[in-house]
C-alpha cells in the first residue's frame, strides 16, 4: 500500500508514521493496490485524522477528531474497514443475485424455435423512399419503415445499414 502522510500545524514523526503504516495494514488486506493518504492536523486541544483510501476505482474516506491523535487515527480505521467491508459485502450480494437471475431465467423459458413470437403492428401510408428516408431519421429506435412506395405503388420497405449512415429499400420484383 502507498501511503502519504501529510501533517498541518503538527510535525509528523516517524512514530507516528508508523503507527499509521501499521493500522492501514488492516485495510490493506482488503486490497491488491491500494492507495492512502492520511492528513493529521491539530485545532487548539482537538488532534483530526482524515483519511482517504483509493482501490480498485474506489474512494473509501473517515474523518475524526479527538483529543489523542492515536485515538483518532484508530477510529478512522475502524469506519474504512467497515465502509470497506459494507462494500464488499454488497458487490458479492449482487454478483450472487444477478447470477441466481440469469439461472431462473435459463431454467423458466423453454427454448423456442421456428415459431412467430412477437407481431408488430406499422401505419403503412404512400410516400416517396426519399421521405421514407427522412422519417426512418426521425425515429432514431427504429431500424425499418414498412411504406406504398408513390411512384410504383407496391410495399417497400427502407431499412438502415449497419454502417449507421446508409439505408437499403427492399422492394418487390413483380
Amino acid at each position: 500500500m502507498k501511503i502519504k502522510t501529510i501533517g498541518k500545524e503538527i510535525e509528523v514523526t516517524d512514530a507516528i508514521n508508523s503507527y499509521v503504516e501499521k493500522k492501514l495494514g488492516r485495510v490493506d488486506k482488503y486490497f491488491d493496490d491500494a492507495e492512502a493518504e492520511v492528513t493529521l492536523k491539530v485545532q487548539k486541544n482537538e488532534q483530526t485524522a482524515d483519511i482517504y483510501v483509493t482501490a480498485n476505482g474506489e474512494r473509501y474516506r473517515a474523518v475524526t477528531e479527538d483529543k489523542d491523535l492515536y485515538a483518532a487515527i484508530d477510529k478512522d480505521i475502524d469506519i474504512l474497514e467497515g465502509q470497506i467491508r459494507k462494500s464488499k459485502t454488497k458487490k458479492e450480494k449482487m454478483m450472487r443475485d444477478s447470477t441466481l437471475k440469469v439461472l431462473e431465467v435459463q431454467e423458466e423459458t423453454p427454448e423456442i424455435a421456428n415459431e412467430i413470437v412477437k407481431t408488430s403492428y406499422y401505419e403503412i401510408k404512400p410516400i416517396t423512399p426519399e421521405d421514407a428516408v427522412l422519417e426512418l431519421q426521425e425515429k432514431p429506435t427504429h431500424n425499418f419503415l414498412a411504406f406504398i412506395n408513390v411512384e410504383t405503388g407496391k410495399v417497400n420497405v427502407i431499412h438502415k445499414l449497419k454502417d449507421g449512415k446508409n439505408f437499403g429499400l427492399v422492394e418487390p420484383e413483380a
